[in-house]
């Protein structure tokens, strides 16, 4: 006699577990369903999913196929050629390309020195317990002020401030030498990506001080304090106990300013001008980038995204040279 369709289904499994001092049993066989709840936190998330994909994850990958074609326009129509890694043999054989790398990490170089040197040294004047600063929230605000300033606000302000004329720091200098000085500090090479490095230091440190002042706070007291009945002073607390617990702190304070000390644009963009004796000194990647990719006396699309991913590459190198270094401290 045959099985009936009742009889071929296999049996429930059930689970018996207390929740809030009540016994609930759960079906194993039975599917899983989304609750309401999941069902609606699902939607609220979907819109940024949504304009991730659309914003962040489709023009990456964009970009990685039009560094593998070569766009030809004129007036009439655009051809567009599959050229394989020509594109990246093209940027990698131009020593414009590799004179714009060295210039972006000088200028970074310079920077990465100021930046951290000012940040450590207000990290233990203000970590110090003997000092005791109060209002550390008030001068947190202050440092990180130039951060939030616009950019164009501020290469505009250097600018002028630095006019060799009629700039007030070229003024101020002629008061105290006692005769006119007309320093050309923008339009000598040999300063002017020094000037750009000093400026974008001062932009950042707030944002280092307050990064390494957040690792500090978080550092158990306890040890400052059995340190100073030891008899230690403030440097050898700070080398012995601060200096290596902030190493994680320092590893993210360092890779997020190689990625924004190597994808350096603004200042030197709106500083300088094409013409300018020194613009060939302060001559960044991402402005390599930006001529074949936005300038339409030179448009090279498929040029400027190999460009990017090239310069992709070697900020991977370097973050991955700093993660292994740090651990090599640690270990």
């Amino acid at each position: 006699m045959a099985k009936t369709k009742k009889e071929k289904q296999k049996p429930l499994k059930t689970v018996t577990i207390e929740t809030a001092g009540e016994l609930k049993e759960i079906n194993l066989n039975a599917k899983s369903k989304l609750s309401r709840k999941e069902r609606t936190g699902y939607f609220f998330v979907l819109p940024y999913v949504v304009a991730f994909l659309i914003f962040s994850v489709y023009p990456v990958l964009r970009t990685f196929w039009l560094s593998f074609l070569q766009y030809d326009s004129n007036a009439i129509r655009t051809n567009i050629e599959f050229v394989g890694l020509k594109q990246y043999q093209t940027v990698l054989t131009d020593q414009v390309f590799w004179e714009a790398l060295r210039n972006t990490v000088k200028i970074w170089g310079v920077n990465i020195v100021l930046q951290l040197g000012l940040a450590f040294l207000l990290t233990i004047i203000f970590s110090d317990i003997k000092y005791k600063i109060r209002g550390i929230g008030v001068y947190r605000a202050i440092y990180y002020l130039p951060n939030i300033i616009a950019a164009t606000s501020i290469a505009f302000l250097f600018s002028t401030l630095l006019d060799p004329y009629h700039g007030s720091f070229n003024q101020i200098l002629s008061k105290i030498m006692g005769h006119p000085v007309t320093t050309q500090w923008l339009g000598d090479p040999k300063k002017a990506f020094i000037v750009v490095a000093i400026i974008q230091a001062w932009m950042w440190f707030g944002n280092s001080f307050i990064m390494l002042m957040a690792g500090v706070m978080g550092i158990n007291s306890d040890y400052y304090e059995a340190a100073a009945i030891d008899g230690a002073g403030r440097w050898k607390m700070f080398t012995k106990i601060t200096l290596p617990l902030l190493k994680p702190i320092m590893l993210y304070v360092g890779v997020t300013s190689l990625i924004g000390g190597l994808q350096m644009f603004d200042l030197p963009q709106i500083m300088f001008k094409e013409s300018d004796p020194a613009f060939y000194s302060i001559r960044t990647v991402i402005m390599y980038l930006y001529r074949f990719g936005f300038n339409i006396n030179a448009m090279n699309v498929g040029r400027a995204a190999a460009t990017a991913y090239i310069l992709f590459f070697i900020i991977l190198v370097f973050s991955v040279l700093q993660f292994v270094l740090m651990r090599d401290k640690e270990d």
